[in-house]
């Protein structure tokens, strides 16, 4: 049994996993309500919100999986990548814990318990498979191996998906997050109203960009306003083609991924995998080659510690250890 603890963003969270998959507890403090009003994560108020809520997040997964630290064999936090002040909280919390209870401290990357996720709910996950991670801070595309080894294919060179629906949907006074209402609304418009850019879809390689299509939608706004259209209508038309220029240009790297590297199976992890076209899209086409899709279930998709205890559970298996020197990590290299 090992505690995952995460703290890297606006999530306050902790979990206790058995064997890398079993669930026992995975409790999750959300900061949407302190955030909404800035559209989007005010880093220092992250930090604050993390330490009046991470003892009582923990004591709580305890609680719920019915154990103590006494039946813990080891400590994971995440300790990168994230917003450093956020970070340090989980870290120092984790390492404390460690101490006074003289347990093993594993620091984990927090993109790999996002890859981890899948595994945690399906049996026979095939390797070697494309793991496609999408949200507010990452979008990569990763061949993962067996034992967990991985080759980074492609990431984003700018704003990450989830980025570009949260600001789009801050410009367009949505809310925040702009994930959800986006996809929301989405459902409810034609896809085909306005055609916005495909940015990178057709280069050689595997390279994301966003920026264009949050800079197209701020144009196509404008235009709409000095051309006296009501801004309601200006709005119909963005919110469901959107998603839809972001989502064409995921599926269509995933799949040429799977068709270059010869690989099974993908799996979609990441906050911005909740997003219901996007599961169907990419099911869909991968569909037409012969390749499976999975992903995890929602409460899975964004953060949380079971995912950080569950690819823990690989590295002690491993022989990973951290000793009290380590450190929160806000940026370098993805693994």
């Amino acid at each position: 049994k090992i505690l995952g603890i995460d703290t890297s963003c606006d999530e306050t969270a902790a979990a206790v996993v058995a064997d890398g998959r079993e669930v026992l507890s995975n409790i999750v403090a959300s900061q949407v309500e302190t955030h909404q009003e800035y559209g989007g994560v005010v880093p220092e108020l992250a930090s604050r919100k993390h330490i009046e809520a991470i003892n009582y997040i923990v004591s709580r997964s305890l609680a719920e999986a019915g154990v103590t630290f006494k039946d813990l064999e080891a400590i994971a936090v995440t300790n990168r990548p994230g917003l450093i002040g956020a970070l340090l909280v989980g870290v120092a919390a984790a390492k404390s814990l460690a101490y006074c209870h003289n347990l093993p401290l594993l620091g984990i990357n927090h993109i790999e318990g996002h890859i981890y996720a899948p595994c945690m709910v399906h049996d026979a996950l095939p390797f070697p498979h494309i793991c496609l991670t999408v949200s507010g801070g990452h979008t990569l595309l990763v061949e993962v191996h067996e034992g967990w080894q991985y080759k980074v294919l492609g990431s984003t060179q700018d704003d990450a998906a989830g980025e570009v629906y949260d600001k789009v949907a801050k410009y367009l006074g949505l809310g925040f997050p702009g994930g959800k209402v986006i996809d929301d609304l989405a459902q409810k418009g034609n896809p085909s109203a306005v055609k916005f850019p495909r940015p990178m879809r057709n280069t050689d390689d595997y390279q994301f960009s966003f920026s264009g299509i949050k800079t197209s939608v701020r144009y196509f706004v404008e235009k709409a306003r000095r051309a006296g259209l009501l801004v309601e209508n200006g709005q119909q038309d963005v919110k469901p083609t959107n998603p839809a220029a972001v989502v064409d240009v995921l599926v269509y790297k995933s799949l040429r991924a799977v068709k270059a590297t010869g690989a099974a199976a993908i799996t979609l992890t990441g906050g911005v995998a909740a997003n219901s076209h996007l599961r169907a899209s990419l099911k869909l086409a991968a569909a037409e080659i012969g390749a499976e899709v999975y992903y995890p279930p929602m409460n899975l998709c964004t953060d949380n510690g079971a995912m950080i205890a569950g690819i823990a559970y690989q590295k002690y298996q491993q022989g990973l250890r951290d000793g009290l020197s380590l450190n929160a990590t806000p940026k370098g290299s993805i693994f």
